[in-house]
C-alpha cells in the first residue's frame, strides 16, 4: 500500500533512525516530497554513522543516497531548492 505521511511517500521502508531526518528536510522548506527507494547492503563496511549524499539533480528534484554502516538506501525527493538542499547537506552531515 502507498501512502504519505508528512511529505514522505510510504512505498519502500526507511533505513532505521533515517525518518527524523527526511521529516527536517520537509519541515525546513528545502523539498515538497521524498520517495524512498530501495534498500541494499554495500560490499564496503563503513562506520555506523548516519550520512545523507546528494547524488544528482533529476527532472523534478535530485537523488540522494542515505548511508548507515554497510547498509544503503536511495531516496529521490522533488525540489526546487537544490543548491539550498545541497548546502543543508554538505554543512549537518560533513565527511
Amino acid at each position: 500500500m502507498k501512502y504519505r505521511k508528512k511529505g514522505i511517500k510510504r512505498e519502500h521502508s526507511i533505513i532505521e533512525d533515517f525518518e527524523k531526518d527526511l521529516q527536517t528536510l520537509v519541515e525546513e522548506g528545502l523539498v515538497k516530497s521524498i520517495i524512498p527507494g530501495r534498500i541494499y547492503t554495500s560490499p564496503k563496511a563503513q562506520s555506523g554513522r548516519k550520512v545523507i549524499t546528494y547524488q544528482y539533480d533529476t527532472e523534478t528534484g535530485a537523488k540522494l543516497l542515505m548511508k548507515k554502516g554497510s547498509t544503503v538506501q536511495e531516496v529521490f525527493v522533488i525540489t526546487q531548492r537544490r543548491e539550498d538542499l545541497k548546502n543543508f547537506l554538505e554543512s549537518y552531515y560533513r565527511i
